[in-house]
């Protein structure tokens, strides 16, 4: 069909409309005359009703033209504003007063009422078939917006939650809509707050959140403690909605409680301990003017490391890692925050004594923060070698450059798991403690000299390079060790796998239903290493305290909840056993060692377990050879030198097969 021949669908519209103002003009001014005789047809006189009859069609029709002329058909009455309700006001007040100045001339006078009415009626008509389209689109998009808002329940009817609740009813671009109200204060239930039911306290949640469809939480009470959040946000997690919370006073104090203050739940809200607040005055009195030294600086807890150095003002920071991604990111970073930060990055291994001493000999930092390790439990078990390598020879390496450069600080971040260890990895960290134990019980009997350097190559940076031994001579090094947990949200920590297996949607792996493991966030960790650092008298292991033991099966529960998901139903849990060498909880603790209180009370002092330093200084070189020679017994030499090491020999058959046939030709030796 031709284009030019088609009705267009606002020609029709344009036609019906006309049918119905003809119509309207004539309903109006019969309903004036039909009014002013008190509305009864018999009662009006014949002599109006022929005056009507002979002008109201003609009349009708010239208003259709007038409103043609004036393209009041054109209007797209789906977005009629205030200005078309301006034209069409004049327009039909100018045509009325058109229809009763003709009227009275060429028919007879009308009443007075009749053209009041009849002005007033048409008007009205007028406007209602032009406007009562976009009146039914408004209510229908309120009710739909209605429908698609979400449906918020208000923990808090106190002053921080009264601002909220202000706040969401006179924000416009907020589709938040609260339908009741939880406050334990028994004096507000069952009472309402701007036109909001206060339906009762906490044990109500779950039975609100059903009976008002309830799909987001809000909590608003800055003043509760983490206990009392925490019991709460565990009711409110178990309704599956979206939960949000204030972070703190500060808003409440200000009079700025806003929905944009809300922060989102995170999983260590569910974790029930009050964060920690680290007195930083003593590291700031430590680090300051001082060469830094972070190893691993591009890894999760070093890279944290770093943000708080470059915080806290030292005259250098060097950041060490053999990953250039790392490395490059955190450069990044620091630069962008801190342009005034004397910052040095580069990239090599703990494991290449060279590449050490070049850096301690060029630099000469006075504090290192070693924090590179490999970490990975389950892959530290199918490669043992790499474990000692990296972190009990590449800890040894880089203390030794420590020690002969004048470092006055040697800091190694350890973990939870160096206790009693039944995994390599483990095992690697505690024989990272006992290097730093022994380094500090030579340099205390003045015996530095008596530390053998450890080579894989010819060792052309020998430290005693002329024979004397003055290099050992006024060694001052101070070496401690700090433990602790797992952190949340570190690399290869179990919340990021939780995560991506979540938004996969599923199944969550858990290694078992009863592993238990104590948690904190990394900045807190990273906080309590750097003051433990400045209580150091040499030789101590610190252990910060974790606070309680959180079961990973929870954990993952409750991060299925705060991504939307009910736990074993959208999203299934799944217990996968074990892994090689993991242990169902970790100790902070061995059971030989005892407790000594610092000045923070969230730092102890674990007495270390004496060992004979020499044999175990002598093994060492022994055990390095081993695992560069990629030794399959190497587990066992390693059970030699730590004696809480048991390791669980549930080793692959080819490993162990392995294993057998190099005893076999030590014994045939």
């Amino acid at each position: 069909m031709d284009h030019r021949h088609k009705l267009d669908n606002w020609h029709f519209t344009a036609a019906v409309l006309s049918v119905y103002d003809i119509i309207a003009v004539h309903i109006a001014y019969f309903l004036a005359l039909w009014v002013r005789f008190d509305c009864a047809y018999s009662r009006i006189p014949i002599r109006y009703l022929t005056a009507y009859q002979r002008m109201i069609t003609v009349y009708a029709v010239l208003c259709c033209g007038v409103f043609w002329a004036f393209k009041l058909y054109r209007s797209m009455w789906k977005y009629a504003s205030y200005r078309e309700l301006a034209r069409v006001t004049c327009i039909s007040l100018c045509m009325s007063l058109i229809h009763s100045v003709s009227i009275n001339l060429i028919c007879q006078p009308m009443p007075k009422s009749y053209h009041i009415w009849g002005a007033m009626a048409q008007l009205i008509l007028l406007l209602a078939a032009r406007f009562s389209y976009r009146f039914l689109l408004l209510l229908v998009s309120a009710r739909r917006q209605a429908d698609s808002a979400d449906r918020v329940m208000l923990i808090g009817a106190g002053a921080a939650g009264q601002m909220l609740l202000r706040d969401i009813h006179g924000a416009k671009e907020i589709s938040d809509r609260v339908v009741c109200l939880i406050d334990d204060d028994p004096n507000k239930w069952h009472r309402y707050i701007d036109g909001v039911p206060v339906v009762g306290g906490r044990d109500s949640i779950l039975a609100a959140a059903k009976q008002y469809a309830v799909n987001k939480i809000y909590l608003a009470i800055p003043s509760a403690t983490v206990q009392e959040k925490r019991d709460i946000l565990q009711i409110c997690n178990e309704t599956g909605c979206t939960l949000r919370q204030l972070p703190g006073m500060y808003q409440l104090v200000l009079g700025q409680v806003t929905v944009s203050d809300m922060k989102k739940v995170a999983v260590e809200d569910l974790l029930g301990r009050e964060p920690i607040q680290a007195d930083m005055r003593e590291v700031y009195e430590f680090i300051n003017g001082k060469v830094v030294l972070v190893t691993g600086g591009g890894g999760s807890i070093g890279s944290e490391l770093c943000r708080q150095i470059a915080a806290h003002g030292p005259k250098q920071l060097i950041i060490f890692d053999v990953y250039e991604n790392n490395a490059y990111s955190i450069q990044l970073e620091l630069r962008e925050k801190y342009p005034d930060l004397n910052l040095e990055v580069l990239i090599g291994s703990v494991r290449d004594s060279r590449r050490v001493f070049q850096l301690f000999s060029r630099y000469r930092p006075q504090i290192v923060y070693h924090a590179a390790a490999h970490k990975h439990v389950p892959l530290m078990e199918d490669s043992p070698c790499e474990a000692i390598k990296n972190n009990a020879i590449g800890t040894y390496k880089t203390a030794y450059a420590a020690m002969v450069h004048g470092c006055e600080r040697f800091v190694l971040i350890s973990t939870d798991k160096a206790v009693n260890p039944t995994n390599i990895m483990g095992a690697s960290k505690r024989l990272c403690e006992m290097i730093i134990q022994s380094f500090d019980h030579k340099i205390k009997q003045g015996r530095a000299s008596e530390i053998p350097q450890l080579f894989t190559h010819l060792g052309y940076e020998n430290a005693d390079k002329d024979g004397t031994g003055s290099v050992f001579k006024n060694i001052r090094t101070e070496f401690v060790a700090v433990r602790f947990g797992n952190v949340l949200g570190s690399n290869g920590s179990v919340i990021p796998i939780f995560r991506k297996q979540i938004e996969k949607g599923g199944p969550v792996t858990v290694t078992h239903p009863d592993i238990i493991r104590y948690f904190m966030t990394i900045p807190e960790a990273v906080s309590l290493v750097m003051l433990a650092g400045t209580y150091a008298h040499g030789g101590e292991i610190f252990v910060l305290d974790m606070g309680s033991p959180v079961k990973i099966a929870d954990l993952a529960r409750n991060l299925i909840r705060l991504s939307g998901y009910r736990p074993d139903v959208d999203i299934k849990i799944e217990y996968t056993g074990l892994r090689p060498g993991e242990k169902l909880y970790e100790e902070k603790l061995m059971a030989e060692e005892g407790l000594r209180k610092t000045d923070n009370d969230l730092i102890h002092i674990g007495c270390p377990i004496p060992f004979d330093t020499n044999v175990f200084l002598n093994r060492l070189e022994g055990l390095m050879q081993a695992a560069y020679a990629n030794k399959a017994n190497i587990c066992d030499l390693v059970e030699q030198m730590v004696s809480t090491y048991r390791p669980e020999r549930r080793v692959k058959p080819a490993v162990q097969a392995e294993r057998v046939n190099a005893k076999s030709q030590e014994e045939d030796q």
